[in-house]
């Protein structure tokens, strides 16, 4: 998975072939074809991977926080790529870019809401305590994911305006903004 992976992100999925898959992970292009047997349906298992080893490296962040606000910093950090050309949001990017059927769009569905459904423990966690504002979680969610995946795609693109500030910061204080208890400045 990670040879595929890296291949993916270096070359793109339009140019990738199965043979330079097999050679980074040192099989043959029959064994690939065996476990996978098309390019669309490897890409998919690929990015369902990834997403599992992002979401349980959460998880373990996340355990250690010591508060709701610590979480959500997390969750913006894993979230948004780390650079433009981070592989895991090449591969997202280029596997959306691709035609569907409905069981294909049932998994990224399901990768998408794992990470909607995180966020939205946070928030609730953050309210019980009294530490976050009573928003409505279901529209913050969708508010909050919006505004990632746009920033999502400025960083991957580069976009210069932020080479000097931080679009993690950004979206940080964009979602604490709004999830600051009335009365507190």
């Amino acid at each position: 998975m990670r040879a595929a992976i890296s291949a993916i992100a270096e070359k793109g999925v339009a140019a990738v072939r199965m043979s330079d898959i097999a050679a980074r992970a040192g099989m043959s292009t029959g064994h690939i074809l065996y476990h996978f047997g098309k390019k669309d349906r490897l890409l998919l298992e690929v990015l369902a991977w990834s997403e599992a080893d992002l979401g349980t490296r959460f998880q373990q962040a996340a355990e250690e926080a010591a508060s709701p606000a610590e979480k959500l910093a997390l969750f913006v950090r894993f979230y948004l790529p780390g650079h433009p050309g981070d592989e895991r949001y090449a591969l997202w990017t280029q596997v959306l870019a691709r035609r569907h059927d409905d069981a294909d769009r049932q998994l990224l569905t399901a990768l998408s809401e794992a990470w909607e459904e995180r966020l939205e423990s946070i928030l609730l966690e953050g309210q019980a305590l009294g530490q976050f504002a009573e928003v409505d979680p279901s529209a913050f969610v969708i508010r909050a994911v919006a505004m990632l995946n746009g920033l999502s795609g400025d960083v991957m693109f580069g976009r210069p305006r932020w080479q000097h500030a931080s679009a993690h910061t950004f979206a940080l204080t964009a979602l604490e903004r709004e999830l600051r208890p009335t009365g507190q400045a």
